[in-house]
């Protein structure tokens, strides 16, 4: 596998500034949490309905959906523009766990990398 589809989609991947500071519960994000929205994985997000599927990343406060799969948080531990998190993911292949860690960027994207530094990726939000 290839991509943030490989850890996050191995991990699958499959993911509003605002509340920067708000918590996270243990499996749950806040709905104001700075990680929540929609995301295109290793290219700028056109919005404009243009975007390749197997690049869309849906992250809401419970999981992740992409086209390979869907990851359920777990375990989410924030600390400031980072985010650390255990996920349960049901791919195609069957049933994979997995330790992900998300930064907030300056410049309004997320890198992702996983848990065995394998795989890194970065996230572009979509304009809403």
């Amino acid at each position: 596998m290839k991509g943030i589809h490989a850890t996050v989609g191995a991990v699958a991947l499959v993911l509003s500034w605002p509340g920067a500071t708000s918590a996270a519960t243990a499996g749950q994000l806040a709905d104001d949490f700075w990680l929540v929205g929609n995301y295109t994985q290793n290219a700028p997000c056109k919005g404009d309905g243009t975007d390749p599927a197997e690049r869309k990343v849906k992250i809401s406060t419970q999981q992740i959906d992409s086209k390979v799969g869907v990851c359920t948080f777990l375990d989410a531990r924030p600390a400031g523009k980072t985010l650390s998190a255990h996920l349960e993911c049901q791919l195609p292949a069957g049933l994979l766990m997995s330790d992900v860690t998300f930064t907030q960027r300056a410049n309004d994207t997320i890198d992702f990398i996983d848990g065995n530094k394998n795989y890194t990726a970065t996230l572009y939000r979509c304009p809403k």
